[in-house]
């Protein structure tokens, strides 16, 4: 007699890509062991896109009720209730073996759902501070998986079910952690990249090339910046480098991200918990200026545990002086070994396994891994 065909797992995810690219990754992951996966995430969300056609995507009504008024709560919650609905609908249909969440206003509706049927939950964290949909949605878990340790804002009876998994990441970048940090030598090249999520950083616009500036002559001529600017901005960057000597290659964005970080001595950039994972996982030293109006800082506690170790150096924004920052840059450039100090303590926090991690929980039928050394191992560390 055949074997019953094995139940879906559903992903639940949308928004940023802090939040879809470790769905993408437990997607890749589960594939590759024979499972069908299916996405539910909100009617703005894109879903995977042609890379991986083989998961069907259906969309909710969703909303965010943080900051938008009374009239925008009702909304909000309007959307929530009739997302739970049609989420539920699905669900029904698909039945299921696992829910997993990611995170995120449009993953609510879809885990609320499947709590009220339930179904089991996983949830998965990427920041060091619990997000508020994951916050809101913890108790219905049977397993959270967390990025950083500790998470703040995971209660102390939910401790029990947290298990350190890591962020998953691009597999272009993750290949990277096989290749050592390249210490420049003196007569070499040094490589700045500065990247500011999908669209830039605006505010590194002016602050960085006037930063270079500052900087002694002597570094100023081996000095080579790569820098993702928004399109409507480059020309006045570009000038600025210009102005002070320093060759600049801009974009709004680069398609090869992986050979950019492989050949950087020091980035500068935000601390979104996709960078920081991307920082670990290739091993490269940052200089990291939190988003300031982050939901909860959340940005400014993940740089906080990169810093703690001696991975990066955290300068926060409302702070941040041309000046200063070209103190830290002089600094830290003139000292290749303190670059390759930091480069060895982010690495040692990558977690090059995160997405098989994941995977592993999801397929075990208590949503734990199994009791296997890996496990046990992370929850000792």
């Amino acid at each position: 007699m055949s074997a019953a065909p094995r139940k879906p797992v559903v992903l639940a995810a949308g928004g940023t890509g802090g939040h879809m690219f470790p769905a993408q990754a437990l997607a890749r992951a589960l594939l590759a062991r024979g499972r069908e996966v299916v996405l539910i995430t909100d009617r703005r969300g894109g879903g995977f896109g042609p890379d991986l056609p083989q998961v069907e995507t259906y969309r909710v009504s969703s909303g965010g009720i943080a900051g938008s008024g009374l009239l925008g709560k009702l909304v909000s919650v309007w959307n929530l209730a009739l997302g739970t609905l049609q989420a539920g609908g699905l669900l029904k249909r698909l039945q299921p073996d696992c829910v997993v969440g990611f995170g995120g206003y449009p993953s609510v509706p879809t885990v609320f759902a499947a709590s009220r049927q339930g179904l089991r939950i996983l949830l998965h964290e990427q920041n060091a501070v619990m997000g508020r949909a994951n916050k809101l949605l913890a108790r219905r878990a049977a397993t959270i998986a967390t990025s950083f340790r500790p998470v703040r804002g995971l209660l102390a009876e939910q401790q029990s079910r947290a298990v350190l998994t890591g962020n998953p990441v691009r597999g272009g970048i993750a290949a990277l952690g096989s290749r050592p940090y390249a210490l420049p030598g003196p007569d070499d090249r040094l490589r700045l990249l500065v990247i500011g999520g999908s669209q830039g950083a605006a505010v590194f616009n002016g602050l960085i090339p006037e930063a270079v500036s500052h900087l002694p002559e002597s570094l100023r001529r081996r000095l080579q910046v790569t820098q993702q600017v928004r399109v409507r901005d480059l020309e006045e960057v570009r000038a600025d480098y210009a102005a002070c000597g320093v060759e600049a290659e801009l974009d709004s964005f680069f398609d090869d991200m992986p050979e950019r970080l492989a050949t950087a001595h020091l980035l500068i950039c935000r601390a979104g918990a996709s960078t920081i994972a991307e920082l670990c996982a290739a091993g490269r030293p940052a200089i990291l200026v939190p988003y300031p109006f982050a939901t909860d800082d959340h940005q400014s506690v993940n740089a906080s545990a990169l810093e703690a170790v001696g991975a990066g150096w955290m300068m926060p924004q409302s702070s941040l002086y041309a000046v200063a920052l070209a103190e830290r840059l002089t600094a830290l450039l003139e000292s290749p070994a303190t670059l390759a100090e930091a480069a060895a303590a982010a690495r040692a926090l990558a977690k090059p396994d995160a997405a098989e991690h994941l995977a592993d929980l999801v397929c075990n039928e208590d949503g734990r891994n199994g009791g296997s050394d890996h496990d046990e191992r992370e929850r000792a560390a």
